[in-house]
């Protein structure tokens, strides 16, 4: 039997897959917290969670590697990629690579690959953040390894 992949807005899901997920988050950010007491705090139960913690993720949560490669285009500033490079730090990413062209007209192509495994906020709340850095102008997923 194969297994079959669905994208589905958040919206149109029953509130306990999105309960499994909260649950997988408090855990996640406090090592020291139970699955039990996440369940209560979230108001699921052990058996829900245990039934569907390996079904239920997050679009951007990538299980099987911890690898992330973004492009970006930022003006050429300076003290912009350094910002840019804060920024990803504050959310305990590991930042393995960066590479950085040339700017032209005023435009310079980075791309950095970082781990995930550590962060303590989504991939999806680190690009929100990083398209708020003023001078960033895009960013991009080039790949998840």
């Amino acid at each position: 039997m194969s297994l079959k992949h669905y994208i589905i807005e958040g919206s149109a899901l029953p509130e306990v897959f999105k309960k499994v997920i909260d649950v997988k988050k408090l855990i996640q950010k406090d090592n020291k917290m139970s699955i039990n007491q996440a369940c209560q705090i979230v108001d699921i139960s052990r058996s829900t969670y245990y039934k569907y913690k390996d079904r239920v993720h997050e679009f951007y949560e990538n299980r099987i590697s911890k690898i992330v490669t973004f492009l970006l285009n930022i003006q050429n500033e300076p003290g912009l990629l350094s910002s840019i490079i804060e920024t990803i730090a504050k959310s305990n990413a590991n930042i393995l690579t960066i590479n950085q062209n040339i700017p032209m007209n005023g435009i310079a192509v980075v791309v950095i690959s970082i781990e995930t495994v550590e962060m303590d906020v989504s991939v999806e709340d680190l690009i929100n953040t990083l398209k708020n850095v003023e001078g960033v102008r895009k960013i991009l997923i080039l790949s998840r390894a």
